[in-house]
């Protein structure tokens, strides 16, 4: 059984970056360039942001130490991202400018990193070990 190393490091970025909002999402917020206090609905969405980020994260590196084809969790990773882009995009000129560069410059990264691990080739390990 090989370990897919590229999957382990981005799904434990994602996992990591979910837990955070969990655990003390205010202080999680104000990494990703908001420095003022969050109201309660956002509160709630930071939350529901930090279940989807740690599920999906925790999934894609399981996947990855399990040997399993990653492609579906990268395409679920990205596919966060391009609907946190689709949401930001809407409050762009409401955000500030340490928000549109952490927040929306993190989730078209996210995208690319999600494509990419969507598309590419299986580990050659990987491929030998799965059953036909």
């Amino acid at each position: 059984m090989s370990i897919d190393r590229a999957a382990l490091v981005a799904g434990s970025i994602r996992l990591a970056s979910g837990v955070s909002f969990l655990v003390d999402p205010l202080r999680a917020n104000r990494l990703w360039g908001d420095p003022e206090e969050p109201t309660p609905t956002t509160q709630l969405l930071l939350r529901s942001m930090g279940y989807r980020d740690a599920l999906i994260g925790g999934m894609l590196t399981a996947a990855a130490l399990r040997g399993r084809d990653t492609r579906g969790w990268f395409l679920a990773s990205g596919g966060a991202d391009a609907a946190d882009l689709l949401g930001g995009v809407g409050v762009h000129d409401r955000m500030k400018p340490s928000q549109r560069v952490i927040g929306l410059g993190g989730a078209v990264i996210g995208i690319g990193v999600g494509l990419w691990g969507a598309t590419r080739r299986r580990p050659q390990a990987a491929e030998e070990s799965a059953p036909s």
